[in-house]
């Protein structure tokens, strides 16, 4: 439930919401509950902690699990790295089509339609939902790992080193020697 319908709820402002959840949160630690309180988009659930997840399954849980293909996997990411994007757009940094894909992400809750773009035909684009934030473990899109960038000359992807990397410790990496001199029969060795 986010903090401004609890809020609203409660009659509480938001700031005395987030005081109570944060007192929740350290009750539940302190007693060694195997309830958590967890954020997820500026809101709360209450959740089986982590360590009790196999016991809680096989209590409560008999349905299938949702088993996600490559192409799934790869549509997913890209979703969630790009909010917002068309199925066009997908399929274009894909190269192939994204529709059993797509299907199966809303099939699982993992996506869901994100708004109609103003453009011909006024596609739909997707975003991650919740579900993706409680499956992953963030607590928002924010929380996810950086990708790597690509440098600008090259189009080659960057790989930044943590600052705990000593230059000793970097990958020794020669550059290709580049050479602007053609190949004639007279410079090309016998």
């Amino acid at each position: 439930m986010t903090k401004k319908t609890l809020a609203e709820i409660l009659e509480n402002t938001e700031e005395e919401i987030e005081e109570a959840a944060q007192k929740l949160e350290n009750r539940l630690t302190d007693d060694n509950s195997g309830i958590q309180l967890i954020r997820i988009n500026d809101g709360y659930e209450l959740s089986t902690k982590e360590a009790y997840y196999d016991m809680a399954v096989k209590l409560l849980d008999n349905r299938p699990k949702p088993s996600l293909s490559q192409a799934a996997m790869e549509t997913l990411a890209i979703i969630a790295y790009n909010q917002r994007i068309t199925r066009a757009e997908i399929e274009r940094i894909r190269g192939v089509s994204s529709d059993s894909a797509i299907n199966r992400l809303l099939e699982y809750n993992l996506i869901e339609e994100a708004g109609r773009i103003d453009a011909p035909g006024r596609p739909m684009t997707f975003k991650t939902s919740d579900e993706f934030l409680r499956l992953f473990g963030y607590e928002s899109i924010n929380d996810m790992p950086e990708l790597p960038q690509l440098k600008e000359d090259d189009g080659q992807i960057e790989l930044k080193l943590d600052e705990t990397t000593t230059e000793s410790e970097e990958p020794n990496i020669e550059e290709p020697q580049k050479t602007n001199e053609e190949f004639t029969p007279e410079n090309v060795e016998n």
